[in-house]
């Protein structure tokens, strides 16, 4: 890949990648953050930084650090990826500029607004059914059937074949690091889920009146192709899933360790939104996303050549003492605002406030129900080259 090392920066050996990095995530984010504003890990040939100030400027300079050229460790215009690059995700201006309108359109505050109502009923049912055990797997029976139902009965999925989801979703996930186990491993559990998804990308295979069909309605006006509406479809679960299923697993878990936190929202269950941005600061679950540069330049002092990978560790940054106080500390009396979960600038997330609204919902839920939360074993850990979350997250509750 590109040159070597430009000018003067750390060379580190670390992998964030091996099962020792991902069994000790804030280990990892703490020494990529610590040993250099931008870092050059040798065993990928890759550039990270898990500063604030600079992953900031990357996000927001997109001229000089492109989206096309895929947002992992790979460079998909030189390696062939498992499948198309997102018309949205993994695209530039001006070609990003008409898809990005389009989603934001599809996913605006009035259509977010108008879907509340449905999102919480749905929430309050999930939760008055798991609630009739005090004792639980949040991350099975909450947070991941949540959003599992929510959003595809949005987009207009069928209500067969959801199962594919979760597996394809994966995947998308994991390519976006190295070609290692763990793709392997998503491979061959997704070897059906990609057939699934083709289908129901479709138009004919969705459900009329969702949000899929109203992307293909700019087809209809002339504004896209027939192929680009079914890959806006695609990004739904791309995008849409994991991370918000592991943002709520990670918001569950602070409010279980943090007695003072949960009864704060238990009493003002409008501090919901607070709550789960806060966990996304403190734990981000998606906490790589990559670029490229278009030419070279200087990044934290530090001189890239063209055509390079620049990650930014997101939960490092995130935990960037420079711009946090107590940046280790879940806090709900702090303002979480500015946080990178979701990105900034130009390719910021689309469906940030989809993902907040549905976080919210649950959450506001169970400050309904519940009187005091707590862990009730060792939660088991998700391994995944590009999101954090867990497997199981058992929790125990006592009622109001």
């Amino acid at each position: 890949m590109g040159s070597a090392v430009a000018g003067p920066a750390v060379v580190s050996d670390l992998d964030p990648f091996s099962i020792e990095a991902l069994r000790e995530p804030n280990t990892t984010d703490e020494r990529i953050r610590e040993s250099g504003p931008v870092i050059f890990l040798e065993k990928h040939e890759i550039w990270f930084t898990g500063r604030y100030d600079l992953a900031d400027e990357v996000f927001r300079d997109y001229e000089t650090y492109e989206s096309s050229s895929g947002t992992g460790v790979t460079n998909t215009k030189k390696s062939e990826n498992w499948r198309k690059p997102s018309v949205i995700l993994e695209n530039d201006p001006p070609a990003h500029t008409k898809y990005r309108r389009i989603m934001a359109s599809i996913l605006s505050q009035r259509v977010v607004r108008r879907l509340t109502d449905q999102f919480q009923a749905a929430a309050d049912t999930l939760v008055d059914s798991v609630l009739q055990s005090t004792e639980f797997d949040a991350a099975k029976e909450l947070a991941e059937p949540f959003p599992l139902q929510v959003l595809p009965d949005a987009v207009g999925f069928q209500p067969e074949g959801r199962h594919h989801l979760l597996p394809y979703s994966n995947l998308n996930f994991q390519a976006m690091g190295p070609r290692n186990w763990l793709f392997d491993r998503a491979t061959e559990a997704a070897e059906e889920a990609a057939t699934f998804v083709n289908w129901q990308m479709r138009r004919d295979n969705l459900v009329a009146g969702g949000l899929g069909h109203t992307i293909y309605s700019y087809v209809d006006q002339g504004e896209i192709s027939e192929e680009d509406a079914g890959m806006l479809v695609r990004t739904f679960l791309s995008a849409g899933v994991d991370t918000t299923i592991f943002g709520i697993q990670f918001a569950l878990k602070a409010l279980a360790e943090n007695p003072a936190a949960w009864a704060a929202l238990r009493d003002e269950p409008s501090l919901a939104r607070r709550a789960f941005e806060e966990a996304l600061r403190w734990n981000t679950s998606s906490p790589y996303i990559g670029r490229t540069t278009a030419r070279a330049t200087e990044l934290g002092g530090v001189r890239i050549g063209a055509g390079e990978k620049v990650i930014m560790a997101l939960a490092a940054a995130n935990r960037d003492p420079r711009r946090w106080d107590r940046p280790d500390v879940y806090d709900l009396d702090r303002d979480p605002t500015g946080h990178l979960a979701f990105g900034t600038g130009i390719h910021g997330c689309v469906g940030q406030m989809m993902a907040r609204m549905e976080a919210a919902c649950l959450l506001t839920s169970l400050a309904r129900r519940v009187d005091t939360i707590e862990l009730a074993g060792e939660p088991e850990l998700f391994y995944s080259n590009w999101l954090r979350g867990f497997e199981a997250l058992p929790i125990k509750v006592t009622l109001r």
